[in-house]
């Protein structure tokens, strides 16, 4: 009797990446959907975003706003960057095995076949390439949120003023959104790179990213700062 496989993939293959594709479906729904009792960070910044563009409206100077947006858009620029370079470097690995099967027998691990090789790279290639869509689109809304920033009167008693501060809060809230969106498929990219060393490991790692993630979004010090005073 032999053991269910597809493919390259056995049965402990099979459940540690299911196990990583829920992990990383639940906490980044649980992370944008938190319970009502227990606000994410990323919910309390939104509140923030909102309370940065009704703050703008009486700014008659805005240089720091705009120097805002414009490290945020950096930020998105750096990681798109960095995204693209790892992907162009799991495609070179996935053309060329030999590499990763050396270390495998260097450091005594078991011997799997060159596609199952290639398939453990691909998935931290696939993680790496969702991340870095989300990152150029993070950083074309923050394009649109400075537009829509420049478009705000300077007036507080402009009819228009605080419409346009809301349309731009709004913009900024969905550029952070696919920004966190990117970070969290930068960081089951790198938990999908333990599957080199066995489904074990991938299991393992695929866990603690999960609760990683739970712990700097629900209990962390930043958390609890931002929760002291935060904007109505």
């Amino acid at each position: 009797m032999t053991s269910f496989s597809i493919g390259p993939l056995g049965l402990a293959d099979l459940f540690a990446l299911t196990l990583l594709v829920l992990c990383w479906a639940f906490i980044g729904w649980f992370c944008e959907n938190p319970p009502k009792n227990r606000i994410s960070v990323g919910k309390l910044m939104e509140r923030y975003r909102h309370e940065w563009m009704r703050q703008m409206v009486g700014r008659q100077n805005r240089i720091f706003d705009s120097q805002m947006v414009d490290g945020l858009r950096q930020s998105t620029t750096f990681f798109a960057s960095t995204a693209l370079i790892a992907i162009g470097g799991g495609l070179a690995l996935i053309g060329n095995p030999d590499p990763l099967t050396t270390l495998a027998s260097d450091l005594e691990l078991d011997q799997a076949p060159a596609l199952l090789w290639e398939v453990r790279i691909l998935t931290a290639v696939l993680f790496g390439a969702l991340a870095f869509q989300k990152f150029v689109w993070s950083h074309r809304l923050f394009s649109y949120a400075a537009l829509a920033m420049a478009a705000i009167p300077n007036d507080p008693n402009d009819p228009d003023a605080f419409p346009r501060a809301e349309q731009a809060a709004k913009v900024n809230i969905s550029a952070a959104k696919s920004f966190n969106r990117g970070l969290r498929n930068v960081y089951f990219a790198l938990a999908s790179l333990a599957w080199l060393l066995g489904p074990e490991t991938l299991i393992a790692a695929a866990v603690i990213t999960t609760v990683t993630l739970w712990r700097r979004e629900f209990a962390s010090a930043s958390r609890e700062a931002l929760l002291e005073n935060p904007p109505r």
